[in-house]
């Protein structure tokens, strides 16, 4: 099975924005982007002039890399996005948004995307009393998520979770800590998604 293997902080320090991939030690002074928020490598503080398709490019390698999705994945949450009714880039978002692992990781059940999906991949995740392993699998309103009661003594999850009652969850999620259990309420919409970014040039970028 595939896995990305390369440095998160080089992630974010190209993207130049935070993408919160390496859970509690982005909120430190330890983060590599706030010592050295600038591109890695021998060029990274020079002064560079971007045309439109480098900055169409970088906005995709942001969500896809935010998101912790690879290429073709990403290549394919467009073209459904790009069927489905009303704004192609908003779909893109919603369905990115409603990731499983994604879910998890905003109801504090994990530290990062990254070790959500490990959770999801080693069955330590329920989604309506049933396991689900696919990090990609899509929730949707009323579906419940929750904690295995095997693994919910687990130092990493109960570690996320006291860090999550520091932060605000999403208002289109409920989550209830104590019986390591949460709730989708709905869709979420634009204003739910805490990723800056210019989704029309996403599609500007699919699209050319």
């Amino acid at each position: 099975m595939s896995r990305i293997v390369e440095s998160a902080c080089k992630y974010c320090r190209r993207e130049t924005t935070k993408l919160f991939l390496k859970g509690e030690r982005c909120y430190t002074d330890k983060c590599s982007f706030e010592r050295r928020g600038y591109p890695p490598g021998q060029h990274g503080q020079s002064r560079l002039k971007f045309s439109e398709y480098a900055l169409q490019l970088r906005e995709k390698q942001k969500t896809r890399r935010y998101y912790g999705v690879f290429e073709r994945q990403f290549r394919k949450y467009f073209a459904d996005s790009s069927k489905a009714s009303g704004e192609t880039g908003l779909a893109l978002l919603r369905r990115l948004e409603t990731r499983l692992d994604n879910t998890v990781y905003l109801l504090g059940f994990a530290s990062s995307r990254r070790e959500a999906q490990q959770l999801v991949k080693h069955n330590h995740i329920l989604v309506n009393g049933q396991r689900v392993n696919l990090p990609g699998a899509q929730v949707w309103p009323a579906d419940s998520i929750e904690v295995t009661k095997k693994s919910r003594q687990m130092t990493r999850v109960l570690a996320s979770i006291e860090v999550a009652k520091r932060r605000e969850t999403p208002s289109w999620l409920e989550v209830d800590h104590a019986s390591f259990k949460g709730t989708v309420k709905e869709i979420p919409s634009r204003e739910h998604i805490g990723l800056q970014l210019e989704e029309n040039m996403i599609v500007e970028y699919y699209s050319r």
